[in-house]
């Protein structure tokens, strides 16, 4: 008899330990996106003029008469610490064999970029729309491809926790609807993993406003 009990506690905690351990291996995984809007923070501005000249101590008096101009323009909105101006680069045409038949170019030509750093959105959109009056008191502005304004987004911490959580959500309801359809209950979390985060232009006609995105992978149990 204390054999033939032995025998069936055994076989109860054994069924037991399999049971749990089967029911551990059961779980779903599921996806949580979370997205929202948010305002840029910190802009910059590139302002790129230039100047030639066939000397090279005149070619610097423009750069720095036009560099003058380009500040004064902007001092009324910005501060100094606002504004940086690179050194120019200069391009020595003759070393370069560039010619123009019929026209005579200056050797020298000299391109300098002013940059705005600054916070304030909608004065640096402001001020950009009255750019124009530079290029009226005789600064030379450049169309570049390779400096263009920027709209940024720096301050992620403070929306990153609210959008954690709100992807976790988001993954649970996505866990519960396959819970309810195949008749089970969602548990605790088995393991989460969470993804990058993106921050993207909302369109290409507002790059002030940006969207910001997540996407987190949950695993929960199924009971």
């Amino acid at each position: 008899m204390p054999l033939a009990l032995g025998i069936a506690f055994a076989g109860f905690f054994v069924g037991n330990a399999l049971y749990r351990a089967r029911a551990a291996d059961r779980f779903v995984t599921v996806k949580g996106f979370a997205e929202r809007e948010v305002r840029a923070n910190l802009a910059l501005w590139p302002i790129v003029f230039s100047v030639t000249s066939n000397d090279l101590a005149t070619l610097q008096q423009q750069v720095d008469e036009s560099s003058e101009k380009v500040l004064a323009f902007l001092s009324a909105d910005f501060t100094r610490e606002e504004i940086w101006v690179a050194a120019p680069r200069i391009t020595d045409r003759e070393a370069q064999g560039i010619s123009s038949p019929g026209r005579p170019l200056d050797r020298y030509v000299a391109e300098t970029v002013v940059t705005v750093r600054s916070g304030k959105i909608d004065v640096v959109r402001a001020v950009m729309d009255r750019a124009g009056g530079l290029v009226r008191q005789g600064v030379a502005l450049v169309r570049s491809y390779e400096y263009n304004t920027q709209y940024l987004y720096t301050d992620l911490e403070t929306v990153k926790p609210e959008m954690i959580a709100e992807a976790t959500r988001d993954a649970r309801r996505a866990a519960e609807q396959f819970a309810e359809d195949s008749g089970s209950r969602v548990g605790a979390i088995r393991n989460a993993q969470q993804g990058l985060f993106s921050i993207e232009d909302r369109d290409p006609f507002s790059p002030e406003t940006k969207k910001v995105r997540v996407v987190t992978t949950i695993q929960f149990f199924l009971e």
